[in-house]
């Protein structure tokens, strides 16, 4: 029995506690946005500047360029969306088809849902959204590493890695940045949001893959150096795809918050 009190004593601490850390996000989110505009406009400057290739006009220098400044914007066109859609402070109607259907659950009205024990993502689901929002730097940091700046004077098989890889971070941060909003502003959609930008992610590494192999003269160090980047990706979509599952739909947490529904 002490030993029972004591665990819940310490749960329901760790609950309060990422209660608190989930409140903050949302008022934190432009402090995070201006550090985020401060970093990677520093990586991509130096990128910019210390690429080796020859310069080829205008073509070059918008290949250069463009692809940096779409990286540094990406999590801004998902908040932006984010806060066109789904402002802060709404609720928002169920959808009216059901697409998780494990478990034997009970609806909740809207005022009902927001007065449960387990309303609001806290808990498990404040790791999630860390995930995501680690997700960018995480990715972006991989992409600024692994592969090089490319000019219009490079190889084919150069303009397609950088060009295909560049869109790909573009794409899947803001993805990312709109799941992450919709799970802290409680959007029904979230978790079939989530579920699609895994399947696109791992969608678009198979696609880049196949892409750059047909690359013309692609080196064989090259492709051996880009396949543990794509292999990584698909490893990250795929783990986060078996661990959190079956967390969005069975969790008690995630059906009150986003689902309005409580166990029978």
């Amino acid at each position: 029995m002490i030993a029972n009190a004591a665990f819940e004593r310490v749960r329901l601490k760790l609950l309060d506690r990422s209660r608190h850390f989930v409140a903050a996000l949302e008022d934190s989110v432009r402090r995070m946005l201006l550090g985020w505009v401060i970093v990677i406009a520093l990586l991509s400057a130096g990128r910019i500047l210390s690429s080796s290739l020859p310069s080829g006009g205008l073509a070059s220098a918008l290949m250069l360029f463009v692809p940096h400044m779409l990286v540094l914007a990406s999590p801004f066109f998902g908040y932006w969306v984010a806060n066109c859609l789904f402002p802060r402070g709404i609720d928002f109607t169920q959808p009216e088809i059901r697409l998780a259907r494990f478990g034997n659950w009970r609806a909740l009205d809207p005022v009902a849902a927001r007065r449960h024990r387990a309303f609001g993502p806290a808990g498990m689901m404040a790791s999630l959204l860390v995930g995501m929002l680690l997700n960018l730097p995480l990715r972006t940091a991989e992409f600024m590493a692994g592969v090089p700046a490319m000019t219009a004077a490079a190889p084919p098989w150069g303009q397609m890695i950088y060009l295909a890889m560049a869109t790909d971070i573009v794409v899947m941060n803001f993805l990312y940045t709109l799941c992450f909003f919709m799970a802290l502003r409680r959007m029904p959609f979230f978790p079939r949001l989530l579920l699609l930008t895994w399947c696109i992610d791992v969608a678009s590494q198979l696609a880049i893959a196949q892409y750059v192999s047909g690359a013309p003269h692609l080196p064989a160090a090259v492709a051996a150096a880009l396949a543990p980047l794509i292999e990584g990706n698909l490893e990250k979509a795929f783990i986060s795809i078996i661990v959190w599952m079956p967390y969005l739909m069975l969790s008690e947490r995630v059906n009150v918050t986003y689902r309005w529904r409580q166990p029978a």
